[in-house]
């Protein structure tokens, strides 16, 4: 296990003899791969988050929606926090969280006609 404490007295102790650059060019890699890491992972997933939690917010009434689970179903009553659809021949009713939708197919259909 490293100690952490002695790296830093190890640091202000090698500062003195003039190694300042020398313990700044041994950080910078790690912070090159925490910029790396924020624009490859971090920052896509908050944008599909935000995407997601907009297409959420926007159901309609009538439109098809697809679940996490993969259940196909047309919404017929729109809740504050679930959402209620209509699948199979027999028009059976499922209630469901928001978060649970994964997809609003009558949206993607809408923007794929509109190009």
């Amino acid at each position: 296990m490293i100690n952490t404490p002695y790296l830093l007295t190890a640091a202000v102790e090698n500062a003195g003899e003039g190694s300042i650059l020398d313990t700044i060019i041994s950080f910078a890699p790690i912070v090159v791969v925490l910029i790396v890491f924020y624009f490859m992972l971090i920052r896509p997933q908050q944008k599909k988050d935000k995407e997601d939690r907009a297409m959420r917010e926007n159901l309609d009434i009538g439109d098809e929606i697809v679940t996490i689970g993969g259940i196909m179903g047309i919404v017929s009553k729109i809740g504050e926090d679930y959402v209620v659809i209509e699948t199979g021949g027999d028009r059976s009713k499922i209630r469901l969280t928001k978060t649970a939708v994964a997809q609003n197919i009558s949206a993607k259909e809408k923007a794929d006609a509109e190009k």
